[in-house]
């Protein structure tokens, strides 16, 4: 914004009002240099009154950035109320705004609320009507505010019907050349009057301005004052402008900006209604005036120039972040996993959107109505997956409780081939059979897996020629874990892992072994197992150490500490999980036989959390140091 050098050079015409005619001996005034000063004082106004609406529009944006911003939906209608409860003079269309903007970044986030959850027709419920509310308040504050702004207009109306009344009243005054004595204190007094009547329409303003600059000069021009009163009145006039000048002067210091710009604005407006000083400290004293107003706008400009250049970086830091969103192909994630993953890349998105400035207004807006969208067609995309995968897994259950019944039917069954034969086919069918949801998975395997391991070892029972491949198979095994033994933990990862695969393999080629021995040997088995893949975990575990404490030097500013609250987060999640964990496992240890595979399932799992748990706690403490 430029400085408003016309609307401070403005104020030079406000010196020629009350300037009288002078006394008998004193030389006239030049009527050519009035006519031009006059000239002048009126094209300054009227630019000064454009300069003032724009510089109005751009000091409302100045009160872009609130002091606090409420947090929920709740809090925002209860910010539309206390704003509802002001007077209509004290609402801004700046806190209508902002509080609007809170509204549409609160329900920009609200999908994520659902982590992939149906809709909950009470929250849909409770939401909408949280809008219809806050819409309802909004155009309640709209109705106040026309209506208060119906009531100024008629105000400036009759204002200026008054001030019309004076400029003729002086005028009259003006024109009565014989009654100086007493008129001149009805002129003082309607001058007064004038300046104590509120605000016209500003497209009035400078026009019933001009008329009572001119019925002010025509008095002085027209009635013969004395001189003492004149005197009198410039002196008086001097020392309302010297105060005007002291306070202009004052603002430099003044550390809010708009404050200072604003007051100056009304320290304009004031000097404009004083009247003329001394002919020879007119020119001193404005001078002196319009430099300390120079130091107000310069500082202005540059505000607005800085303010500028932060909406151009905020704009630019939004439009990434839209497009980051808009990247995650919807189309390509497959598994809970992998749209519990977008879902925090998103959610991160719109946390890194939510600490970002604003932008330009038009900006601020189309960004904001893009970043939602993109958001909104995440979310809806993830219902829709959501809401067919239960369908699927509820179809899965449906079929695995099926074979789960027939098993459990056809375990006591002593026709060893055809129920043998059938038994192999459930299985098959079993594995053809997709996932089911995870609180049933665990249930229905179970009971499958117990009607079959049933049957088959009641046929073992039955069939003493199978004995002696059982035996064989048993001496394969422990071959196996002698090679299992043989291996070293030390020998390079991808060869031992290599060996461990083949091991694996051969023995899954190899059948039964006699029931007494299968838990025996494998247990020999899976304890080496886990021992050769702990060994290569804890190597494993090294390296991400190493490379941890090499990031943790690399990172710079808030980034550890960022990194410290997400491992913070990621620690408890895990303990929650742990906690979990050892809760199910006191329930099947109550229920299970000593050895029983699931619940060596659940163990293993419990002390990887414990190892995973380690580690985080000592990254924390890497970053904390």
């Amino acid at each position: 914004m430029e400085t408003n050098e016309s609307s401070l050079h403005a104020a030079t015409g406000a010196e020629e009002i009350l300037n009288p005619a002078p006394q008998a001996g004193a030389e006239a005034p030049d009527g050519a240099a009035e006519q031009a000063v006059e000239m002048e004082m009126t094209d300054a106004i009227e630019h000064e009154e454009t300069n003032e609406a724009a510089a109005e529009a751009v000091a409302a944006e100045a009160a872009e950035e609130p002091h606090h911003r409420p947090a929920t939906a709740e809090e925002t209608i209860a910010a539309a109320c206390d704003i509802l409860a002001r007077e209509a003079a004290d609402i801004s269309s700046d806190d209508v705004r902002r509080l609007r903007s809170t509204w549409n970044s609160l329900h920009a986030a609200a999908p994520a609320d659902g982590e992939g959850a149906e809709p909950d027709d009470a929250a849909v419920a409770a939401r909408v009507k949280q809008e219809e509310m806050f819409a309802a308040i909004l155009a309640q504050i709209k109705d106040k505010k026309a209506a208060w702004a119906a009531e100024q207009e008629a105000a400036r109306a009759a204002n200026l019907e008054r001030k019309n009344a004076i400029i003729e009243e002086i005028i009259a005054l003006a024109d009565d050349t014989d009654n100086v004595n007493r008129t001149f204190p009805r002129y003082r007094e309607l001058q007064d009057e004038f300046n104590a009547i509120g605000d016209v329409e500003p497209t009035e303003e400078t026009g019933v301005w001009k008329r009572f600059q001119d019925a002010r000069e025509r008095f002085s021009d027209n009635l013969k004052i004395n001189k003492e009163l004149r005197d009198y009145d410039f002196k008086k006039n001097l020392d309302s402008k010297t105060l005007l000048l002291e306070e202009a002067e004052s603002l430099g210091a003044e550390e809010d900006v708009i404050t200072a710009y604003r007051r100056l604005q009304e320290l304009h407006n004031k000097w404009r209604r004083i009247g003329p000083v001394a002919k020879e400290l007119r020119e001193e004293i404005w001078e002196k005036f319009k430099a300390a107003s120079a130091t107000v706008n310069k500082r202005y400009q540059a505000y607005f120039e800085e303010r500028k250049a932060q909406e151009a970086e905020a704009e630019a830091a939004k439009v990434a972040l839209c497009e980051q969103v808009e990247a995650i192909d919807t189309e390509s994630l497959g598994g809970f996993g992998a749209w519990d993953k977008a879902t925090a890349t998103i959610q991160e998105l719109q946390g890194k959107w939510r600490e970002l400035g604003y932008a330009s207004r038009k900006a601020n807006r189309d960004l904001f109505g893009r970043f939602r969208a993109a958001c909104d067609k995440f979310f809806a995309a993830k219902a829709e997956y959501f809401r067919n995968t239960r369908e699927q897994l509820a179809a899965n259950l449906a079929a695995k409780t099926a074979l789960a019944d027939e098993a459990e039917a056809l375990k006591d069954s002593t026709e060893w081939t055809k129920a043998g034969a059938r038994f192999v086919a459930m299985q098959q069918e079993w594995r053809a059979i997709g996932p089911v949801a995870k609180r049933h998975s665990d249930a229905v395997w179970r009971r499958f897996m117990d009607a079959c391991n049933h049957f088959f070892e009641q046929k073992k029972k039955a069939g003493s020629g199978r004995r002696n491949e059982e035996n064989a198979n048993l001496a394969a095994k422990r071959a196996l874990v002698d090679r299992l033994n043989a291996l070293s933990a030390e020998a390079p990862r991808a060869e031992l892992l290599a060996a461990i695969k083949e091991i694996q393999d051969e023995w899954q080629t190899i059948g039964h072994v006699p029931f007494r021995e299968k838990d025996k040997v494998y247990e020999q088995y899976r304890a080496r197992l886990d021992e050769l893949r702990d060994g290569i975990s804890d190597g494993r575990r090294r390296e991400r150490r190493e490379q941890f404490a090499g990031a943790v030097a690399r990172m710079e500013g808030d980034t550890a500490g960022r990194e410290h609250d997400r491992l913070a987060r990621v620690l408890e999640a895990k303990r929650s999980e742990l906690r979990t964990l050892e809760n199910n496992l006191g329930f099947l240890n109550a229920k299970s036989k000593s050895g029983n595979s699931l619940v060596r399932d659940f163990e293993r799992k419990i002390e990887r959390l414990r190892e995973d748990i380690a580690e985080i706690a000592e990254k924390l403490k890497m970053l904390a140091k």
